[in-house]
């Protein structure tokens, strides 16, 4: 098991992500390469997991495409495609990971905005 984490720790970088948690509405900033193009898309919407340990976290994003269509996308967090991201709104939820909101439509999806009394650094 060493050898493994030795290696996985000297080929995948670390990416330096700001800290956040389900519930939460992020966009995330992900390169698109399209034959030999490449270019940046913009995926924004609620994080409804994070799963995994060490190198292979991954966190998933749900949002709501122009047809009312839930679209989910599963990030790796160490992926060099990921170019950045930036929370939007920090969310106010009981459970880490919040399937519930795949049956909820409209005003019941909606996810209560944390307070905060307190300016937070930028990471």
């Amino acid at each position: 098991m060493d050898l493994l984490k030795l290696a996985e720790s000297k080929l995948i970088e670390k990416k330096e992500l700001p800290l956040f948690n389900s519930g939460d509405t992020v966009t995330v900033n992900y390169r698109i390469k399209e034959g030999a193009k490449e270019r940046i898309q913009q995926f924004q919407g609620v994080v409804i997991q994070r799963a995994g340990a060490g190198l292979t976290k991954t966190f998933t994003v749900r949002k709501i495409s122009s047809n009312n269509i839930g679209v989910e996308r599963i990030f790796p967090e160490n992926s060099p495609f990921i170019e950045s991201m930036e929370i939007n709104k920090r969310g106010r939820v009981r459970r880490a990971r919040i399937f519930y909101l795949r049956q909820l439509k409209g005003k019941k999806a909606k996810i209560k905005e944390k307070k905060t009394f307190f300016q937070s650094k930028k990471a």
